[in-house]
């Protein structure tokens, strides 16, 4: 039987830059779920009633590229919750951990890969804090025997004074290097040139490096919150 692997993350685009490399690597091997809370776009305009059709259409247009990037890895079972992009934190904590405790109870993961609590996107943080309150191990719950957290290129790296620090690595491939990138491409809103981070030349940098860390040429890195062996 496939293991089940829930991705919990704040926004469309997210889950690629942190775990697209894992989603291609592990396409055949897993079953994926992916949950976004938050809808990712209203956080760019000021006025929001202004702007309220193009934000609406702003939304729907992510959800497209969303459904569009995760079909290059036969990814069809999504939840978009459509929060306000950048107010996670003013959403009620137990609300929050009702939804990721339903996901959890619902689809029954074996893996939870989701938001590292030293990003310095708040949406992230918040998001962090909730899994860690939806999962705490007890009788009465299904125990996730595995949560990891990925790094967001342009938000988890420019926290200088608490960084990310991977203990868990997965050795990647070329093809899955170029496939990461073409999922992420989806996003088009989301691409610049180099020097920016979310460009190629990012996702390719940051995969060396990690693969450095590890010993391969490419890789993905996690931080372990929890592995439990039965």
């Amino acid at each position: 039987m496939k293991k089940k692997v829930l991705i919990i993350a704040g926004h469309p685009d997210d889950e690629i830059l942190g775990c697209g490399g894992y989603f291609d690597k592990f396409k055949n091997k897993y079953n994926f779920k992916i949950l976004f809370l938050a809808e990712g776009s209203s956080c760019r305009y000021e006025d929001k009633t202004k702007y309220k059709v193009k934000i609406q259409n702003d939304i729907l247009f992510r959800k497209k590229c969303a459904l569009k990037a995760l079909k290059i890895f036969s990814i069809t079972n999504i939840s978009f919750f459509d929060h306000t992009c950048g107010q996670l934190n003013k959403v009620p904590q137990i609300n929050l951990n009702k939804i990721i405790e339903n996901e959890i109870n619902d689809f029954k993961p074996n893996i939870i890969l989701t938001h590292s609590n030293k990003d310095l996107n708040l949406d992230h943080k918040t998001i962090s804090d909730s899994v860690i309150v939806a999962t705490r191990p007890t009788k009465i719950k299904n125990i996730v025997n595995e949560i990891y957290s990925f790094e967001i290129l342009s938000s988890t790296h420019w926290n200088f004074q608490n960084s990310f620090k991977p203990r868990y690595f997965i050795e990647l491939s070329k093809a899955n290097i170029m496939n990461k990138w073409k999922a992420l491409k989806c996003y088009s809103s989301e691409i610049l040139k180099q020097p920016y981070p979310r460009s190629f030349y990012g996702i390719e940098t940051l995969a060396k490096f990690r693969g450095m860390q590890c010993g391969s040429i490419y890789a993905e890195g996690f931080e372990l919150i929890r592995y439990f062996e039965k």
